[in-house]
């Protein structure tokens, strides 16, 4: 089995020195908000002018005597991360960051941190802290039950009963009275909804929704953790809130701790808003087993202190004219369909957060502009606990974005983007546009069909990126600078795309890797891989255009660079069955059930990788497979659970 020198030097390969002190200062210890399955880390330092100081891992549940260990932690620090028109510009604080992956759910641990640096330390250097993952919200079981039935409803009712959901949630009344809130719901109550339409008449002074002129649900009650408020479909019937052509069906921006499980949204620009920027934003949302359809958003919030959301098990679709033609939000077919012509102008985002804490899992989405997105946001925060940090998007089945799947932009630290499906994407595959230092991980994904060629958009100088693990069917041509990007156990195919080559790094600064990757090349084209990093130890943000190499071979490529020292050049025989997108059909749609990522047991791409701490522990054979799907592994549940795999876009 192979051991894993090559991920030490993630954090220890050199940037021109900044400061003249060598030594390291220990500052700030900062713990994440914890997620199901992962915690993130982050330790603020001063000196190692040099780059040399390192942050191993460990840990243990709570109880167990062996410590494992896990990846450690990335130094940051210096990393330009800027967009001129929009005047962006920051350079990242020294420090590392990280996170312990692939966690048990409700499990406390410990973990331990060690810091050292060659030239000597100050400080505390060592870090003992033990931390819960969270749980997925449950109801409170000891509160009040309220039930809701539509106007029209005959027949039996249960008591309490209300004739809509703000009548329920804040005993309010008619026209006027519709902000007479004198009976609210408590922290812990659940709201049942029984089966019917519940649509708006907001133009109606006494619309029997209580939402007049604006047909809008405002919620505003502050719930907690253990006690939540829930509001979930009785189970008598399919529950539909119906906008009626609003703009906004739900307002949660003022809320805590809701749960809205089972219901279906329709009929509106934007289904669940959850916060504006620099004004307020709803903390511990929790959005399951839930429908959206003929929606221009789903959940949204943009608020840097919304915390803590679990958006999982829904299905997400978008306001598609055109469901059989990929339609990006450029180009001549796109002007030529008008302002109403294409599935993307129509349809934003499924899923978009700001803040920290959030996990976005098994959704299924499409027909949007973006399936799911991190707000770009701009200038991070100093406070931890008010920006984009410790947030996994995992799991996730989108088909059909006019855009991007999933867009980690804005991101801070320990974004965690892994086991997820897109498949038809018009311009980008996983984005960091740009990533305020990371790590941002994206691990186990798969990647259909984007006619760009970029399966990854790092953009905007995005630092701090980690790609393990993937399966792209697709190129890599996208050419921005990145800082601190490193690939692992990778397979990039080409599709034979006229004049493209397969792979493209491109290194702002001088702290990167890549290896152990799987490429196939295109035919017939000579510049395969291509190539730009600073010469020596400067960077090249200043002087864009400079340094870029091509080259026609892998082997061309490693002799020049020292990169990829392990990397192989594969076709899609290692697949069981797999044939790539045309690439002169751009537009073409294709289906996740026809496709089939799983290797061939006896294929060149399986024991070609190298072991990662929590990453792929527990891989079979002498080491683990390139690509997503590791050989008689389960494979991953892409989308809602309850939907067991069943098509949910046509």
């Amino acid at each position: 089995m192979r051991s894993l020198p090559i991920l030490a030097c993630l954090t220890c390969v050199g940037m021109p020195p900044m400061l003249a002190q060598d030594s390291t200062s220990a500052g700030r210890f900062t713990v994440e908000h914890p997620t199901l399955h992962n915690l993130g880390f982050e330790w603020s330092i001063s000196g190692d002018a040099n780059r040399n100081a390192t942050v191993s891992v460990e840990f243990r549940e709570v109880g167990a005597s062996q410590w494992r260990e896990a990846l450690p932690l990335v130094r940051i620090g210096g990393e330009r991360v800027f967009r001129q028109r929009e005047h962006l510009e920051y350079t990242v604080p020294d420090g590392f960051a990280g996170s312990i992956l692939n966690l048990r759910p409700g499990t406390e641990y410990e973990c331990r941190f060690q810091l050292s640096d060659p030239d000597g330390t100050e400080g505390d250097t060592s870090q003992l802290v033990r931390v819960p993952t969270r749980s997925e919200p449950q109801p409170f079981q000891g509160g009040e039950v309220r039930h809701v039935y539509p106007p029209y409803h005959e027949g039996e009712k249960l008591e309490p009963h209300f004739t809509s959901l703000l009548q329920a949630y804040y005993g309010a009344g008619l026209g006027d009275w519709s902000v007479v809130w004198e009976r609210p719901v408590r922290p812990g109550d659940t709201i049942l909804v029984h089966a019917g339409l519940y649509r708006n008449d907001r133009l109606n002074y006494v619309d029997p929704m209580m939402t007049p002129f604006d047909g809008t649900n405002w919620l505003t009650i502050k719930a907690t953790a253990d006690r939540p408020i829930t509001i979930r479909a009785a189970g008598d019937g399919e529950v539909v809130f119906d906008g009626a052509g609003n703009h906004r069906l739900f307002d949660v921006t003022a809320s805590a701790h809701h749960i809205f499980d089972g219901l279906t949204f329709r009929g509106t620009d934007i289904a669940i808003f959850a916060g504006f920027k620099n004004v307020t934003g709803a903390v511990g949302l929790t959005v399951r087993n839930c429908r959206f359809e003929d929606v221009g958003f789903g959940v949204w919030t943009e608020f840097e202190g919304s915390s803590d959301f679990y958006i999982a098990d829904n299905v997400f679709l978008g306001r598609a004219e055109q469901r059989n033609l990929l339609v990006g939000w450029t180009g001549p077919l796109w002007r030529s369909a008008g302002p109403y012509g294409s599935h993307e102008v129509r349809s934003y985002y499924a899923v978009k957060v700001y803040g920290p804490g959030h996990v976005i899992a098994h959704n299924a989405v499409a027909y949007f502009h973006d399936g799911i997105g991190i707000s770009t946001y701009g200038t991070p925060s100093s406070d931890p606990h008010m920006r984009a940090s410790s947030i996994d998007i995992h799991n996730n089945d989108i088909h059909m974005s006019g855009d991007d799947f999933i867009e980690t932009d804005g991101g801070v630290h320990n974004i965690r983007v892994y086991n997820n499906r897109g498949v038809n994407a018009a311009h980008g595959g996983y984005s960091s546009q740009p990533v305020f230092g990371g790590p941002a991980y994206f691990i186990r994904n798969l990647l259909y069909h984007v006619p760009s060629g970029v399966a990854f958009k790092f953009s905007a100088k995005a630092a701090g990126l980690f790609a393990f693990h993937n399966t792209i069917i697709g190129e890599q041509v996208a050419g921005d600078l990145s800082a601190n990007m490193h690939y692992r156990n990778n397979l990039f195919l080409g599709r034979d795309t006229p004049e493209r080559g397969v792979m493209t790094w491109s290194n702002a600064t001088s702290v990167h890797s890549s290896d152990f990757n799987g490429f196939r090349p295109n035919t017939g084209v000579a510049r395969q891989y291509r190539w730009r990093a600073p010469r020596g130890a400067g960077t090249l943000y200043d002087a864009e255009s400079d340094n870029w190499q091509t080259f026609s071979t892998l082997a061309a490529f490693r002799e020049a660079t020292g990169q990829e020292r392990h990397g192989i050049e594969v076709d899609f025989d290692i697949f069981r069955r797999m044939q790539a997108p045309d690439p002169v059909k751009r537009h073409a749609v294709y289906h996740a059930a026809d496709l089939d990522f799983r290797l061939r047991p006896d294929s060149r791409a399986v024991d070609a990788g190298v072991p990662i701490p929590t990453v792929n522990d527990g891989f079979s054979g002498e080491a683990p497979d390139l690509g997503a799907l590791e050989v008689g592994a389960p494979e991953p549940v892409y989308g809602p659970r309850w939907l067991k795999g069943r098509p949910f876009y046509k």
